[in-house]
């Protein structure tokens, strides 16, 4: 099935090929042309475009690999001082390139079906809510990026984590890291589950530990991750400042410029609520330049009312938003799935509170989220609300109007493929395609869970999270035909 599925994809996403794409198209085509015309040791000083090379070094070396085969195609893509290049060899070399890299993302599609009991929902199910994830399609192969691989290495360390392969599962999470950093908000939850599970071998603090045991297994994930990081960053060891600024550009302001739907939206709108309350009042007399956070720049700002926030306070309400999702791994840790909860969490804590978080973070928990809905029909209610909402929420980078229908399209197939597959894996909760798992409870009927899971009853969910869903509509037909800039 999943070879299947693959295929199908694949031409899906061949036809995307000529069209939309966004600015990441030159910075990655930038980027294969820092790496290769440039000396290692001037890849991350180069700044002759704006598009500056800031993904770890395991990234610049997948940029380069990629630059030898991109000469085959169209050489003048390689050069630095090509700004704003493009030609139709480069944009056939491009797309083709994320395609191909995606084989990693359904290679580690395979691996987690293959970690879980083998019935018709891994074989079926869970294959297509995984390789058929249309926000990778709107924002890989529209857009451009390449999530796909990156999310590959992701499934790989988390397949292995479920098979208690806990040294491979380290050992991919640490290339991931090194490939793109964003991915270290899931390490705290990686950091307890491997602590509990392979450290201490699942034994409670309170009971007997094999501390010689426990002392070599820990020296061995160290080891593991030291060998990495020193792998990726030790060529850039005399500069190794830059890279770090350049990874870690705190002065972009708090938001990107496209809001990410989190709590950091709320607190600027209010701000600006507030300012133009206070305005109106002749409390503030004149308007600040504070008013650029909404002129869709990547900067620094100053909110007018309400206190700024600094990097430090996002890192604080992110962690303390984690820490709850982390006690409970630790004291449970009993199954897979509550470790992929605790991956959940974390990648929705650190959408709702991080400093200068994209929009596209919002997948980081959809696709684990993806894998525990076959789980428990709690969490498939989960996945289907906010699968639901968060690709939606991706649709302003997909601007141009000719766009529409191809992402209504896709949001819309996919989202009822994923009510319809899951209403049959727990049927007691289906009603055709009416929201079947956001209906009211099932009087009591209890699902079946996979072996070692927690059996739970359906709950149901209330009107609100109905009517929340319904109007996602009316607010795509507002943004298309109602407002007007």
């Amino acid at each position: 099935m999943i070879f299947t599925v693959t295929c199908l994809t694949t031409c899906v996403k061949l036809l995307l090929i000529p069209a939309y794409r966004s600015t990441d198209f030159e910075v990655h085509r930038n980027w294969m042309a820092i790496t290769h015309s440039l000396p290692l040791k001037r890849w991350y000083f180069e700044d002759r475009s704006e598009w500056t090379l800031d993904y770890p070094p395991l990234f610049a070396y997948f940029e380069y690999v990629l630059s030898f085969v991109a000469s085959l195609f169209d050489k003048n893509m390689l050069v630095v001082e090509n700004l704003n290049y493009e030609s139709q060899q480069t944009l056939l070399f491009q797309r083709l390139s994320v395609i191909i890299t995606d084989l990693v993302y359904a290679y580690g599609s395979y691996l987690c079906c293959k970690s879980i009991q083998k019935s018709w929902r891994t074989d079926v199910v869970l294959p297509i809510l995984l390789i058929t994830n249309c926000g990778l399609i709107m924002v890989d192969h529209i857009h451009f990026q390449y999530n796909g691989i990156l999310y590959g290495v992701l499934l790989i360390s988390l397949s292995y984590a479920m098979q208690a392969k806990y040294v491979l599962a380290a050992f991919w999470f640490s290339v991931l890291l090194n490939m793109k950093h964003i991915y270290m908000y899931l390490a705290p939850a990686y950091f307890v589950f491997l602590l509990r599970k392979y450290c201490l071998n699942g034994v409670s603090i309170k009971n007997n530990i094999n501390t010689a045991r426990s002392i070599k297994n820990f020296a061995t994930l160290g080891a593991i991750v030291i060998g990495v990081f020193s792998f990726t960053f030790l060529p850039f060891y005399d500069h190794l400042g830059q890279v770090l600024s350049r990874m870690f550009p705190f002065k972009r302001g708090l938001c990107h410029a496209y809001w990410a739907p989190n709590f950091w939206a709320i607190y600027n709108t209010i701000d600006k609520i507030l300012h133009l309350f206070l305005l109106k009042l002749g409390i503030v007399t004149k308007k600040s330049s504070s008013a650029s956070m909404t002129g869709g720049l990547v900067q620094e700002f100053s909110h007018e009312v309400l206190p700024s926030v600094t990097p430090i306070v996002t890192l604080v309400l992110t962690a303390s938003m984690m820490l709850p999702a982390l006690i409970k791994l630790w004291s449970l840790n009993r199954h897979p799935s509550d470790f992929l909860r605790s991956i959940v969490l974390c990648a929705l804590s650190s959408f709702l509170f991080g400093w200068h978080v994209h929009e596209k973070a919002i997948i980081m928990a959809i696709i684990p989220l993806s894998i525990l809905s076959i789980m428990d029909v709690n969490d498939a209610k989960t996945f289907l609300l906010i699968g639901i909402v968060g690709h939606y929420s991706l649709f302003p980078l997909l601007f141009p109007s000719s766009l529409l229908f191809i992402k209504v399209m896709l949001i819309i197939l996919y989202s009822t493929y994923a009510l319809h597959s899951l209403s049959k894996v727990y049927p007691f909760a289906a009603h055709n395609f009416s929201l079947p798992l956001l209906n009211k409870g099932n009087g009591g009927h209890t699902q079946h869970p996979e072996p070692g899971g927690n059996r739970t009853h359906d709950p149901g969910c209330s009107g609100q999270a109905r009517s929340y869903l319904t109007h996602l509509g009316l607010s795509e037909a507002y943004n298309e035909f109602g407002h007007k800039f």
